[in-house]
């Protein structure tokens, strides 16, 4: 039986299951890549011939086959059916998973072109759709707790707008802990949305950021993942509180080993997909006032906690950064980035296909 004619006839099926696991023979076990390891790359102007720019999701999926990753990750808004077709015949010809990326409705209006999006993604072959309920940082965005309520409202909205579309389609919806939630907050409006088309996309290492120790992040919201960001973080002081960096897997401070066991633990099923972003390293000012304008809930330890293990786990010399590039040379580093990752996902976590 040709792999479509299986997807089409066991579907239906598969998705009755609450948090399905992957038949044997679809399933992917080497590491995928998300579309923000190449932010660089991705619509890039930059003439190059060794790093061509990917213009869309298909250039993606070209370029995931060529270096030996198992599927892909990415934005879904707004494919034509002819594209879709694409999509699905590349990846099936590959073998490689695909998951979707789409952000909420935010009005009512705005729940048909959602519905399209997700349907466009399903009939490609994607079984998980990430989305995030804020775009930004909770610390940098919001200047009050009573502006963090209200985006806490919508947020749910959003989230109950879409639980009948993915219901409807046989799709799961993956929220991000996008440093907008703590992992408490995110498993709570999980459990209170109560559906088993909505869970969590666990990303290994954005909760820093919020002073969340990472191991209790993962074991808090690995029993909802349906889908990750694998990522390592290197970190170092600063003035203002420290500096927080994505860094090549098995140079940060991540036990990805240990992360990897008890996503499978709950989800023997999931796929780990790479989100290495390169970049200059983000600045946490947990020391400054502003930070903590919608944290009230943070206490005094975690602060210090996370201080610590900073200071103890300093990174190894300069955190990467790309400001001081040319362009050729920014996407020379991503590339050399996420190759190093997928090397590492194959002899160090044992992500083989």
């Amino acid at each position: 039986m040709e792999r479509r004619e299986f997807i089409k006839n066991t579907g239906l099926a598969m998705a009755a299951l609450p948090w399905f696991e992957i038949p044997g023979s679809l399933k992917v076990s080497s590491m995928g890549i998300v579309v923000h390891s190449y932010g660089i790359r991705w619509n890039s102007k930059t003439e190059s011939r060794n790093y061509p720019g990917f213009k869309n999701a298909l250039d993606l999926l070209e370029h995931c086959q060529e270096i030996g990753a198992g599927g892909l990750q990415v934005m879904v808004r707004g494919w034509e059916k002819d594209f879709t077709q694409k999509i699905r015949d590349q990846r099936e010809k590959y073998g490689l998973y695909l998951e979707g990326s789409i952000g909420l409705p935010k009005t009512q209006a705005e729940i048909p072109a959602f519905e399209t999006d997700i349907l466009n993604a399903r009939e490609a072959g994607a079984s998980v759709i990430r989305t995030v309920c804020l775009p930004g940082r909770r610390y940098e965005t919001f200047k009050s707790e009573e502006e963090f309520k209200t985006f806490r409202q919508n947020a749910i909205q959003s989230l109950q707008w879409a639980e009948p579309v993915m219901r409807k389609a046989g799709i799961k919806l993956a929220v991000e802990n996008h440093k907008d939630w703590l992992a408490p907050e995110l498993a709570g409006i999980i459990r209170q949305i109560s559906s088993e088309w909505i869970g969590v996309t666990l990303d290994f290492g954005n909760s820093i950021a919020l002073l969340e120790d990472p191991m209790e992040v993962v074991k808090t919201l690995a029993p909802y993942a349906v889908s990750t960001h694998v990522k390592d973080m290197g970190v170092q002081e600063y003035e203002e509180g420290f500096l927080l960096s994505e860094v090549p897997l098995g140079k940060g401070i991540l036990n990805l080993n240990e992360i990897v066991r008890i996503c499978r633990q709950h989800n023997p099923g999931i796929r780990f997909s790479l989100e290495m972003i390169t970049r200059d390293p983000l600045q946490i000012p947990c020391l400054m006032d502003k930070y903590w304008s919608t944290l009230p809930e943070v206490k005094a330890n975690a602060l210090a906690n996370m201080l610590h293990l900073v200071r103890k786990n300093k990174y190894d010399g300069p955190l990467p950064a790309v400001s001081h590039l040319g362009p050729e040379e920014k996407l020379k580093a991503e590339e050399d980035h996420v190759l190093a990752c997928l090397a590492f996902s194959k002899t160090g976590l044992g992500l083989n296909p």
